[in-house]
């Protein structure tokens, strides 16, 4: 193994995806200790990474202003160059990050490329997230270009700005009392196929509502015409005990008001990913999304699977009509996610994200139906591949 000085890793796609780079930041790390890393990722995601111990500089990009452009992306690259990096690890498959990796000068370049750029990588890298979680992928992927020997993996890392953490203690101590219990709930998520129903997430709200519970309901601005359709049919959509923070706090924000929560039920999405970093039992429904390349990757958490061959599909509509439409989400109901939620909180014994012990253990435990009925598989379900059967003329992202 190579002893690189000066490293680059590339990831520029979504929240989700960067939190999923965090483990490898630090196994880097812990392979180099003496080099400089440097992580280059998405401006609005910097909350992210920017405060990350494992890693000497965040160089961000502007993807949707200034860096846009062919133009833009060959201005980066040539600030790329600039530095001499002597190993660049690009960790997605994405047009952008593959032409900055292959143009970036590197000595050594290694890792997922589109084809077109494949001839400037030296080491180009399978995706297998259909077939183990992505951060597993990352790390059979560096193992297999000899770039990383022992594995240091402490899960999903985020530290938070001062400034976030700030607010985040300022906005809970606003609308929380020391005593109170604090539910989080993130409703939305970037496929409408990764969606539970509105409808069950108004009744689970209602349930805890009623019990006493306050619920903190999560989300980026994209998510705040959700949380209104959902809350416009709970009963209790005016309840002293319900807070709305969607679409009103950065990410470092949203992180520090989840750190503080004792649940987090989720879709599958970027918030869930920095639940776990943050700590929370993490409770996710999974429709079109595959469960061994996405899970919460934390032993905590439970990971609801549903119960129709078409899943996991990969799709960003339901091609389905009527009443089998969505029906993945459908067959997930309010009282199934309350039995799981209910045991989560009994297991952690009420207590905020900030006071458990942080897991040793990564792989979820997931929630299946047999025989008629839902429950917990045993453990490495999470890791089994379920292959969809779709309707006639549609074809599962990932799958052959």
């Amino acid at each position: 193994m190579s002893e690189y000085r000066n490293i680059l890793v590339i990831n520029l796609m979504h929240l989700g995806d960067l939190m999923l780079v965090t483990p490898v930041l630090r196994t880097l790390r812990h392979n180099y200790p003496a080099a400089r890393i440097t992580l280059l990722a998405d401006r609005i995601l910097a909350d992210i990474v920017q405060e990350n111990a494992h890693i000497d500089e965040c160089l961000l990009i502007d993807k949707k202003g200034r860096d846009r452009s062919f133009l833009g992306i060959m201005r980066f690259a040539r600030r790329l160059r600039e530095r001499k990096y002597d190993l660049v690890v690009n960790l997605h498959r994405n047009e952008r990050s593959s032409a900055l990796a292959a143009l970036s000068g590197g000595k050594r370049i290694v890792g997922y490329t589109k084809p077109g750029f494949s001839l400037l990588f030296d080491h180009v890298s399978p995706d297998q997230h259909m077939v183990m979680h992505e951060v597993h992928s990352h790390y059979a992927a560096l193992r297999a270009a000899g770039i990383i020997g022992e594995i240091d993996d402490a899960g999903l890392e985020m530290w938070l700005p001062p400034a976030a953490e700030a607010e985040a203690a300022r906005l809970w101590a606003a609308h929380f009392a020391p005593e109170d219990k604090v539910i989080a709930l993130n409703i939305g998520a970037s496929w409408r196929t990764k969606r539970w129903e509105d409808g069950y997430f108004a009744q689970v709200a209602d349930t805890y509502l009623a019990r006493g519970y306050h619920l903190a309901v999560m989300g980026g601005p994209t998510d705040v015409e959700m949380v209104a359709a959902c809350r416009a049919q709970m009963r209790e959509k005016d309840h002293p005990h319900l807070h709305i923070f969607t679409g009103q706090v950065s990410l470092g924000v949203l992180a520090g008001l989840l750190r503080r929560c004792i649940l987090f039920i989720t879709t599958d999405s970027g918030p869930m990913h920095v639940g776990v970093a943050m700590n929370v039992p993490v409770l996710c429904m999974f429709g079109a999304s595959p469960i061994p390349g996405f899970y919460p990757y934390d032993e905590k958490s439970i990971s609801v699977r549903a119960p129709v061959p078409c899943h996991p599909c990969r799709l960003h509509e339901c091609p389905l009509a009527e009443a089998e439409y969505m029906k993945c989400m459908k067959q997930m109901p309010p009282t199934l996610i309350l039995k799981y939620a209910d045991q989560m909180l009994a297991e952690n014994g009420e207590r905020p994200a900030c006071e458990l012990v942080r897991p040793t253990d990564f792989e979820t435990r997931v929630a299946e139906q047999a025989n008629g009925s839902f429950a917990l598989a045993p453990r490495g379900a999470a890791g089994r591949v379920v292959r969809p059967v779709l309707p006639a003329g549609l074809k599962a992202h990932g799958f052959d």
